[in-house]
């Protein structure tokens, strides 16, 4: 195996960064996770604060951990369930009416092994509107989970999910069409 010269490293993410995450944590710390259950207003504010873009009714839970805020969109009557990961170092859109369900975890960063410094990548994540991923699923960096989605529990997305398809699995692949129900209908 071949020496590297891990001093010729350099982070690509910045002191500013740095110190807005340094912050961002110690608000998180100290005032969003520690807040009662039912202040989703409260945790809204403190998201637009710093940076994120949350429409009306949306909800994050105070165990919900968010890498950087500013990177985050959120559209109305959104949801980020209990112990979800948002690792958010590049953007992460929700879309309105769409569901991340618990223990889940948006990865928008991994790195390049092809290069001796295993320099860091981004990729930005979309969850489409009225899109649900389900419990614990690892959605990767890149991909698109289209408008009314569905992944089930416990897969790894790595690939886009088509609009109105359920996929499962690890890696997650086509299951079936989302069987849609009209407006009233039982």
């Amino acid at each position: 195996m071949p020496q590297v010269d891990l001093s010729r490293y350099r982070n690509p993410l910045g002191l500013r960064n740095k110190a807005g995450r340094a912050l961002w944590g110690a608000v998180w710390l100290l005032l969003f996770r520690p807040s009662p259950f039912f202040l989703f207003g409260w945790r809204r504010f403190l998201l637009r604060l710093f940076g994120a873009k949350v429409g009306r009714g949306v909800n994050v839970y105070p165990s919900c951990r968010i890498w950087a805020p500013w990177n985050l969109e959120m559209g109305d009557y959104s949801c980020l369930s209990h112990h979800v990961e948002c690792y958010s170092v590049a953007p992460v859109r929700i879309g309105a009416h769409a569901v991340v369900s618990q223990y889940s975890y948006l990865c928008t960063a991994g790195h390049d092994i092809a290069d001796p410094h295993m320099k860091l990548v981004t990729a930005p994540i979309t969850v489409g509107d009225g899109a649900w991923v389900a419990a614990d699923v690892f959605v990767g960096p890149g991909v698109s989970i289209g408008d009314g989605a569905v992944v089930g529990a416990r897969a790894a997305v790595f690939k886009d999910v088509p609009p109105g398809e359920v996929w499962g699995g690890n890696p997650a692949r086509f299951i079936k069409k989302r069987p849609l129900k009209a407006e009233g209908e039982r």
